[in-house]
């Protein structure tokens, strides 16, 4: 009568063991503050482009913490994906451009939240030739905690295109 309680005690303490040894196993990713205020961007937005068009975008922190997903959608145009990550001093951001190809864009070394990132073009992938239109820069800037805007810079060919989003977070 009282084994299988016993057994049912043991198994518990057993499984309860290995949940806490995995989480063990994975302590929390490497952060900064800049890195950290990007996360703090974590739900949806909404706002206009250039054009006063609606866009959305919505930021998810996954991966234990270590990146920062992002996913925009312009009003008409294809949805999009930027995943930003920490690589030593530095936020690394690549973009899953609807143009078909993936640029890789950094920040210069930062000490603190600034509330304002510049990225610069670092590689392409995805793409036969750098003539092909890609994006070479991105500035983001995050005055409070409910507002935000981002300039990206598209070169074609040597022609170069900005747009700027403005954004509220959703409530």
């Amino acid at each position: 009568m009282f084994r299988p309680r016993i057994l049912f005690a043991l198994s518990l303490c057993l499984f309860l063991s290995a949940v806490l040894v995995a989480q063990e196993m994975h302590p929390p990713a490497r952060t900064t503050p800049a890195f950290d205020q990007l996360k703090s961007l974590a739900g949806d937005w909404t706002g206009k482009d250039n054009s006063s068009m609606p866009v959305k975008v919505t930021y998810k922190v996954i991966s234990n913490g270590s990146v920062v997903m992002e996913n925009l959608q312009p009003g008409k145009g294809p949805e999009m994906v930027t995943i930003y990550s920490l690589e030593s001093d530095r936020i690394v951001a690549t973009h899953y451009c609807s143009a078909g190809n993936q640029p890789t864009m950094q920040t210069a070394p930062l000490t603190g939240a600034t509330g304002k990132y510049d990225f610069t073009f670092v590689r392409l992938g995805g793409a036969k030739s750098l003539d092909e239109g890609h994006m070479v820069a991105l500035s983001v800037s995050i005055p409070d905690k409910d507002h935000l805007s981002q300039t990206w810079t598209f070169l074609d060919n040597g022609k170069s295109m900005t747009e700027t989003f403005t954004y509220t977070r959703a409530k």
